[in-house]
């Protein structure tokens, strides 16, 4: 497993880690997802262990806490192999203080989650979404009493968009406060939204993408073509409605060119969709999930090689979009290309 730095800090994670939010299976959209329970979330957690994926991530609003608290029994005897990351900041109830990242939030999260997880401390702490009713100081200053207390080692955020998170960042300097050096964002072959704004700034200011959705909600699995119905055990058919919205040709012209990749290869769909996340700048770590076993051994396929150049361009090419504005127009026009160069093809370099 290569292991990459996260964003600018020192922290090293692989280049695949693990989402939970499989574990638990409460909900209508995470009982979807899937329904492991802490002896099947263990025997998942070997296979990752044993692949060299240590980093598991999780959520206080997956499946209502549950999530956490299974991946708390899977890892319980050997934390010290793993890295722990969750969020907080998504509605978990419906009352004035279930929502958002206050001081009071973001402290009783803090402490519900290391309860649930079995821990003193959570490697990497993300707020899940942008708080517009909590000024920024406020979130960052208790973020930093939770670094000061030991309780949490690094702060990162989630689905922020650009003015949100480069406010964040500002603040920071300023202040002397901790700085974000990650962001989980949405980003995959039919969902390359992220490239137009959060990816030069993640560039910029060395915020580490963890890719949620590597595989477009579902639509990248390898089941799904031109022509066909969808699958009858996809859950796309309860969850379709709570993602990012695709349009079907679009999907099948990607799927298209996976396929024709697929046959040269021999590498599954997944495994290159994967891949080509892994080549992307700014990418740490791609978050794969897994309701069973075979998945997971399917997903982590798609490490310890590298799609070539011309496969690279051939899924380029079918999955790119027009850019929204302000990048399009002026984008293709010489002088501006010149005072704006488009974003390299390196990561963050790898970890020594």
């Amino acid at each position: 497993m290569e292991y990459r730095r996260l964003g600018a800090s020192g922290l090293k994670v692989p280049a695949l880690s693990f989402g939970a939010g499989t574990f638990g299976g409460r909900g209508p959209l995470f009982g979807a997802w899937g329904s492991t329970d802490a002896r099947e979330a263990r025997r998942l957690v070997d296979i990752c262990l044993d692949a060299g994926l240590t980093m598991f991530d999780t959520a206080d609003v997956y499946s209502d806490g549950a999530s956490e608290e299974v991946l708390g029994e899977a890892i319980r005897g050997r934390r010290d192999r793993v890295i722990l990351s969750t969020k907080t900041g998504l509605p978990t109830g419906d009352g004035p203080g279930d929502a958002g990242t206050s001081r009071s939030r973001l402290i009783t999260a803090c402490e519900n989650a290391l309860r649930r997880l079995g821990t003193d401390h959570i490697d990497l702490f993300q707020l899940h979404a942008f708080d517009a009713g909590t000024p920024v100081e406020e979130v960052l200053s208790t973020l930093e009493d939770l670094v000061r207390a030991g309780k949490v080692r690094h702060v990162g955020i989630s689905n922020f968009s650009g003015w949100q998170a480069m406010k964040s960042l500002s603040v920071a300097e300023r202040y002397g406060r901790p700085r974000y050096v990650a962001h989980q964002v949405y980003y995959s072959l039919v969902g390359r939204d992220y490239e137009w704004e959060l990816m030069p700034l993640g560039l910029d200011q060395g915020l580490g993408a963890l890719v949620w959705s590597p595989l477009g909600w579902g639509r990248l699995t390898g089941r799904i073509r031109r022509g066909g119905p969808l699958p009858a055990g996809s859950r796309l058919h309860d969850t379709a409605d709570y993602g990012p919205p695709v349009e079907d040709e679009h999907l099948y012209r990607v799927v298209d060119a996976l396929d024709e990749i697929a046959r040269e290869t021999g590498r599954t769909v997944p495994q290159i969709a994967i891949n080509w996340l892994l080549q992307r700048p700014t990418v740490s770590s791609v978050i794969i999930g897994a309701r069973n076993e075979e998945q997971l051994r399917q997903n982590l396929g798609a490490v310890g090689w590298t799609l070539a150049p011309e496969h690279m361009a051939k899924l380029d090419a079918a999955s790119a979009r027009t850019a929204p504005y302000p990048h399009f127009p002026y984008h293709r026009q010489e002088g501006f290309a010149r005072l704006n160069p488009p974003v390299g093809t390196a990561p963050f370099p790898p970890a020594a």
